[in-house]
């Protein structure tokens, strides 16, 4: 590089850089003789560097010689002549070399060498020296100082980057050597006379150093992720909040990192060489024998001893500031002892006459001032005991600090001394005096020197015994809070017994509160098991300390976590809020409590919270007694059933609606407001004008049948035979079916009346009462017969039969009912009611005003939840011979028939009734009118679903060959969607054969071919089992047939009939396309009866036409792809996307055609 190139970090103008030229003077010569050649010329006069080095012989003669000069005078001369970068690039090079050099070092570790000043650089006292532009630093934040630079600095910008990156090495590499030095610190923490201890004693361990804890806990954690122990990973971190388990650097320390446990473990047991098979060898080398080149390294070794020499230097000066700073920490500590011995002096002093023991009267003894916290100190053998309680003295051990639980404005009030029961009676304890004339002084220097220590809080605990209940109280208080951060997150539940212990007996508010929030944050996230312990930890507390203290000291620590983040807090105090509900006060029940669980059940996002908010709730119902709550217990039940999720709305049943209901029936309002009010919402559901609101009709029913064992206890309750049950000695046992089973303890109606055997002496005499002395004066089953009984059938008379939904909820409903109240309440009052109103007699079968009913939801509800209650045998016939008289009835009026297709779906759900409707259909297909046959066909269709293929086999299929041929063509009509139902979900080969002849019998037999009604039932049939029947059924029998059928409809004549069956040909078709179908079947059936089709559309229907037309090309172009055995080409849609685009199509043709 030419002396005279223009400095990088010099933007200076010309001036400036003239100056910089300048010669510089002897003064500024760092090195001597050494550096002369250098430092005598100017820049104008570059001295070559290409060789490594010339300079004048000793001599003087100036003859130059070939020499090696060192690397150090090489960087004076580059610092000197303002060449640093190329200084920058040599000590980087020495660097990555291990050869650093501190003259380059300490130069570019200054930032002042780099600002820009206007007279001579802080670094270098060279006037000829030029001032550098500083560089943005990170250490400086300069580097966001972007308005410095030029816009074409473009190579400013490398050296910016340049220098940046040499202080980010500098600054890790300082971070490195930190690491270093505090390592060998940590390591050295222990005394040497410990270790020659512990050396010399072998069965004592050595305590762990800081570096090795941290180790270790890395090294477990790392095995507990390894081996799948997550949760103990996360317990072990938590315990060690102050280390990251992510980063070994953490660890620390420039510490290399061991293998893992395992791979210790291993090698623990390996052998190792014993100092005996090991020597020391060395190797010598003759002098004569090295190198000239070895010989020339010695300058640069002895420039490296230097450098060492100069890391010592700065090292002992680090430890000189170290030092230093250890001995003002010292006198400190001395100024701080040195009041504390003060204070102690005052209090003994004030101690010995104490203010509480000023009394008028000189004849009463001194009352001991009540204990704040501080215990008292073992007396000294020096102190001389009086005998007397009232001139007992005690001060604190001497180095007792003030955090013990003194301080200076209550510390003549605090001290009390305390006795045990041995003391009392008799004096204090007296100690052997020693007949020596030592002086205190001398004794009390003397005992310093045992291993006794009571300056810290831990120390002070320890020497001050506590001898009576309300001291160890107050010394749990205190040590408490110090003890439960240090206990295993898993074994804390078993420090509960001792903080709810303290709590109870401790006499200060203020470390009670303590301790009770210590209880509540006692685990971060408490399971179940925890939870249970502290709840049953609070019910303790609450029976011990009484109302008052439980309103004011457990109440503030649920309302305090009642919106925590963690949903395991929450869920605590939602059950402590039930817990300890028996322990509260009734007017904090009814408004705090109750407030706190209405907010958490409608704001919490946790169902396993919302859960416990409801079983709480249920628990405050039953000890609440202010009328004027009913209402909002009424919401809260609305609320808690509306609740999204299962969990919240099975607890509302077990727990909320049974508490509730009690409460109700104590207030006279179950039957005057809470059932009542439930089937008004009920009635509003069904008449509202946009449409049925399912979810609301289940709540709403759901809630009546859990108030279904409430109401019939209190019918049993309110009997007029009441009072007679106490009377009677031998009952029959309750049989296991006579109830349902209930959802909860608390909906077994023993639990209601009080037990089973007082259930069993009141079904006896309910039982005899009705069938013999009637119902005379028996109000509260006169409401259930006279106005529960006829609202709950108006409403189901007004439910849309096509709902399976209500249908199915409302014969739930009814079959609870029916069997809660019994046999006998079912035969002679729920029973005639619903027959009054069906009449079913033969004499109506043609009035009008008779078969309105029975086309309702009503017939279905009758049969499904009031007929299949009880399955003996005459209810088995009851059940039969209504159906068989519906279906009569129904077929002969040509009424509709989704009232009994709503009885045979409901039914036939339960496959214990599958017998019962097929003697019900074989009845039907044995009729004496062909209308009661159809109807009789057509039920089959709904039947075959649910039966079993034996069933199938044996009674089906022969009763639809019967029917098949009947006398009337239309019951063989009717037969058809049956046989397609079997063909859609029987497997059995011969099944399938023997209804695919008796469809091909309809297809092909010549006295069918006019049929039309025939062609457009089998149309509709293949249309709708098409997509789902055995594919060699839809290739071989399907497909062909509508062929068959779409190429007979091009030759109709009546134009009506013709696009009847197009039409139904058109949904065939539409929904059969989804299907995969051959390339053979495609080309031969599938694609000319989608031709034949399109060519009656285009007469018939222009826009079904163009719906065709695009199924026609995507069949051609699926035909197509086949044969190359390639997908369709670009340019043409995709077979999906077309499929697509076409049932769209499809879709809207349906839709204008349903507005038509």
């Amino acid at each position: 590089m030419a002396a005279g190139s223009v400095n990088p970090f010099n933007t200076s103008d010309s001036d400036e850089e003239a100056e910089r030229r300048r010669e510089p003077s002897p003064s500024a010569e760092p090195h001597g003789a050494s550096l002369a050649p250098f430092s005598s010329q100017t820049d104008a006069e570059p001295r070559a560097l290409s060789l490594p080095g010339t300079r004048a012989s000793p001599g003087g003669d100036g003859v130059p010689t070939e020499t090696r000069v060192s690397v150090d005078a090489v960087a004076a001369q580059l610092l000197r002549d303002q060449y640093i970068l190329t200084a920058l690039e040599l000590h980087t090079e020495l660097l990555e070399a291990g050869r650093e050099l501190p003259r380059l070092r300490d130069y570019f570790s200054n930032p002042g060498n780099f600002e820009r000043q206007s007279g001579t650089p802080p670094a270098c006292k060279d006037p000829g020296a030029v001032a550098l532009n500083r560089t943005g630093s990170i250490s400086t934040l300069d580097s966001l100082d972007f308005t410095r630079y030029s816009d074409d600095g473009n190579r400013e910008s490398d050296e910016r980057v340049a220098v940046l990156e040499f202080e980010l090495r500098k600054a890790k590499e300082t971070i490195q050597a930190l690491r270093t030095n505090l390592t060998q610190a940590t390591e050295c923490e222990i005394p040497s006379q410990e270790r020659k201890n512990y050396k010399s004693s072998p069965e004592i361990q050595e305590p762990i150093r800081p570096l090795e804890k941290r180790a270790l806990n890395f090294l477990v954690n790392e095995y507990l992720l390894k081996n799948e122990y997550k949760l103990s990973s996360i317990t072990f971190s938590d315990e060690n909040d102050d280390q990251d388990f992510e980063l070994w650097d953490d660890v620390g320390l420039n510490t290399p990192k061991p293998p893992d446990l395992l791979q210790l473990y291993r090698n623990c047991g390996s052998s190792q060489l014993s100092p005996r098979e090991m020597a020391d060898v060395a190797v010598g080398m003759d002098t004569s024998d090295l190198t000239k080149d070895f010989i020339t390294q010695e300058p640069v070794q002895r420039i490296e001893t230097i450098q060492e020499q100069e890391i010592i230097q700065e090292l002992e000066y680090q430890i000189s500031l170290l030092n230093s700073e250890k001995q003002s920490l010292a006198e400190q500590i001395t100024q701080l002892q040195s009041k504390i011995e003060g204070m102690q002096r005052s209090v003994s002093v004030s101690v010995v006459t104490p203010a509480g023991c000023r009394s008028s009267d000189p004849g009463l003894p001194c009352e001991s001032p009540v204990d704040n916290g501080q215990y008292l100190d073992i007396r000294r053998p020096t102190e001389v005991d009086t005998g007397s309680d009232t001139t007992q003295t005690a001060r604190l051990p001497p180095a007792a600090p003030p955090a013990a639980g003194l301080d200076s404005e209550n510390s003549t009030q605090c001290l009390n001394m305390f006795k045990s029961p041995s003391q009392h009676g008799r004096g204090a304890v007296r100690f052997d005096q020693p007949n020596r004339k030592l002086s205190p002084a001398f004794h009390q220097a003397l005992l310093s020197f045992c291993h006794t220590s009571a300056d810290s809080r831990l120390g002070s605990e320890v020497s001050c015994i506590a001898d009576s209940e309300e001291s160890v109280m107050l010394m749990l208080g205190r040590c408490l809070p110090h003890i439960v951060p240090n206990v295993l997150l898993a074994k804390r539940e078993e420090l509960i017994p001792l903080i709810l212990c303290t709590a109870c007996l401790h006499p200060e508010p203020k470390e009670r509160d303590q301790l009770l929030h210590i209880l509540f944050n006692l685990i971060k996230r408490p399971d179940d098991d925890q939870r249970q312990m502290i709840l049953t930890g609070c019910v303790a507390f609450a029976r011990h300390v009484g109302p008052t203290r439980v309103e004011a000291e457990l109440l503030p620590q649920c309302w305090e976590q009642i919106n925590h983040k963690y949903p395991e807090r929450r869920l605590l105090v939602a059950e402590s809020c039930g817990a300890l509900a028996p322990y509260l006060p009734k007017e904090i029940r009814s408004s705090l409590v109750l407030s706190m669980l209405q907010q958490m059940l409608a704001e919490d996002k946790v169902d396993l919270v919302r859960e416990a908010v409801v079983r709480s709730l249920g628990i405050i119902m039953g000890y609440i007694d202010d009328p004027d709550k009913y209402s909002q217990g009424f919401e809260l039940m609305l609320l808690s059933l509306s609740d999204l999720s299962e969990r919240v709305v099975s607890a509302t049943h077990q727990v909320f609606i049974p508490a509730f209901a009690a409460w109700t029936t104590e207030l006279g309002n179950l039957q005057s407001h809470l059932i009542p009010s439930l089937l008004t919402r009920i009635e509003r559901l069904l008449q509202g004008e946009h449409g049925l609101d399912e979810h609301k009709l289940h709540m709403f029913l759901s809630a009546l049948q859990s108030l279904i064992p409430p109401l019939f206890a209190v019918v049993l309750q309110n009997a007029p035979f009441t009072g007679r049950a106490r009377l009677a000695n031998e009952v029959t046992p309750i049989e296991v079916t006579r109830f349902p089973r209930p959802a909860s303890p608390l909906q077994d109606v023993s639990t209601l009346v009080g037990g089973r055997e007082q259930l069993a002496a009141l079904l006896h005499l309910y039982e005899h009462q009705l069938q013999h002395e009637g119902t005379a004066g028996w109000d509260r089953l006169l409401w259930v017969v006279n106005q529960l009984l006829p609202r709950l059938i108006e409403i189901v008379g007004g439910i849309n039969v096509s709902s399976s939904t209500c249908v199915h909820e409302f014969s739930r409903f009814f079959w609870r009912l029916c069997r809660t109240f019994g046999k006998t309440f079912t035969n002679t009052k729920v029973k005639p009611q619903f027959q009054e109103i069906l009449r079913l007699s033969e004499e109506n079968v043609d009035a009008t005003a008779g078969n309105g009913v029975l086309t309702k939801a009503t017939v279905p509800i009758y049969a499904t939840g009031v007929l299949t209650c009880y399955n003996q045998e005459e209810d088995r016939k009851l059940l039969i011979a209504f159906l068989e008289d519906v279906m009569t009835t129904l077929s002969l009026s040509h009424a509709p028939l989704d009232s009994l297709k709503a009885s045979f779906v409901e039914l036939g759900a339960n496959p214990a009734y599958h017998e019962l409707l097929l003697t019900v259909l074989w009845f039907g297909v044995v009729h004496t009118s062909a209308l009661v046959r159809c109807t009789a066909a057509r039920m089959f269709e709904l039947l075959v679903k649910g039966v079993n293929e034996t069933l199938v086999a044996q009674r089906v299929v022969p009763a639809l060959i019967t029917l098949s041929s009947d006398p009337e063509i239309s019951v063989r009509i009717s037969t058809i969607p049956a046989f397609g139902t079997i063909m859609e979900t029987v497997t059995q080969r011969e099944l399938l054969e023997r209804v695919k002849m008796q469809l091909a019998s309809f297809l092909e037999d010549p006295q069918y071919q006019d049929q039309h009604s025939l062609h457009m039932e089998i149309i509709k049939t293949f249309g709708r089992v098409g997509p789902n029947a055995e594919p060699r059924f839809r290739d071989e029998f399907v497909l062909p047939h509508l062929h068959k059928l779409a190429m007979v409809n091009n030759m109709q004549t009546v134009e009506q009939k013709r696009m009847d069956v197009a039409s139904q040909l058109f949904e065939a078709y539409s929904a059969l396309s989804c299907c995969f179908i051959s390339e053979e079947v495609m080309l031969n059936h599938f694609l000319p009866g989608l031709r034949c089709l399109r060519s009656d559309m285009e007469h018939l229907s222009p826009e079904h036409e163009v719906i065709l037309s695009s199924m026609v090309k995507e069949c051609e172009l699926k035909v197509e792809s086949r044969a190359m055995g390639e997908p369709p080409g670009g340019t043409a849609p995709s077979p999906v996307a077309a499929h697509t685009s076409t049932q769209e199509e499809i879709n809207a043709v349906k839709n204008v055609n349903l507005v038509n």
